[in-house]
């Protein structure tokens, strides 16, 4: 008990020091020269939406939001098989914004690669038709990334909700920032790969799923295709943040078994139809678990650094 109410307070010091207006002194437009990169990169193609914003959760997943997944190195947690879907376009996002502050000599390495990243995925957010939300700046950048770290630290598409809370309790996150979170899911997409047990399998079609649905993904995944095939994960407005993911979830339309659990079992499923009829209380509920999540294993002051490079420590 001791040690666990050591560890919540350090945690709650470390986030306590982040704050909207970090740059004030250092980088005063850092939040306007960031969108302004952010917004070409989306103008040029729109998987920056989705790659960026899987950028960033994965990154606070593992070892806290300290841009470690940007790393490169032998054994870097991008390399790790549940890191190396992540699209390159989220990196390239990063990488953009970067040069764009290095550009400005007042922002020359002034700002690290984790709120660079933090910034980058409230504004793609945006950009796609969500909410925009005020981001709280001054995270260090991590200087460890492995592939070790990665192992057993994200969900899988095949989690049910007692693995899906167990893991995002484990981050201060509450069953509903998880449903909140998952709505996320209404951008981008995934791979044949990722749910072929769904439609193919001894026992054929997997009930929960909306047999029409399952027939479609059939044309579009057939038997032996390559696995890496894209599929939108919302089948209605694959490039609109809205909450069209739960009502989805309420027609058996989750690609996931992640994603369909939460409308299956009775005790997620009253917030999925609380989302689904009203996307000003999905948009809230969601800006509420992102601000918690850029929190997550946070390092600050000394803790860290500023890398001159976001792919590289120094």
């Amino acid at each position: 008990m001791i040690c666990f109410l050591f560890l919540s307070l350090f945690i709650a010091s470390s986030y306590a020091q982040l704050k909207q207006n970090f740059y004030q002194k250092t980088c005063p437009n850092v939040e306007s020269i960031v969108k302004a990169a952010v917004t070409k990169k989306f103008q040029q193609t729109f998987v920056t939406v989705p790659g960026t914003l899987r950028l960033f959760f994965h990154d606070c997943f593992v070892r806290g939001c300290d841009a470690s997944v940007l790393l490169a190195n032998a054994n870097a947690e991008k390399d790790h098989p549940d890191d190396v879907s992540l699209a390159g376009d989220g990196f390239d996002t990063v990488i953009k914004a970067k040069a764009a502050l290095d550009s400005n000599p007042s922002c020359r390495n002034q700002v690290s690669c984790a709120d660079i990243l933090a910034l980058a995925t409230r504004d793609v957010i945006a950009l796609s038709g969500g909410p925009s939300y005020s981001v709280e700046l001054g995270r260090r950048d991590g200087r460890i990334s492995t592939k070790a770290s990665v192992q057993n630290n994200l969900p899988h598409p095949d989690f049910k909700l007692d693995q899906l809370n167990s893991m995002f309790a484990k981050h201060g996150l509450s069953q509903t920032d998880m449903i909140a979170l998952s709505g996320a899911h209404t951008l981008g997409f995934s791979h044949c790969g990722k749910f072929s047990s769904r439609i193919y399998s001894k026992s054929g079609i997997d009930p929960t799923l909306n047999r029409q649905y399952a027939l479609q993904l059939r044309q579009m995944c057939p038997i032996n295709v390559d696995p890496r095939i894209a599929i939108n994960m919302d089948p209605t407005t694959p490039q609109t943040f809205d909450n069209a993911y739960f009502k989805n979830l309420q027609q058996g339309k989750g690609l996931f078994v992640s994603d369909q659990i939460l409308f299956t079992d009775n005790r997620s499923r009253p917030t999925v139809n609380q989302f689904a009829s009203s996307n000003t209380a999905f948009n809230q509920a969601f800006v509420a678990a992102i601000t918690k999540l850029g929190r997550v294993g946070v390092l600050t002051g000394n803790q860290g650094e500023i890398r001159r490079d976001c792919t590289l420590a120094n």
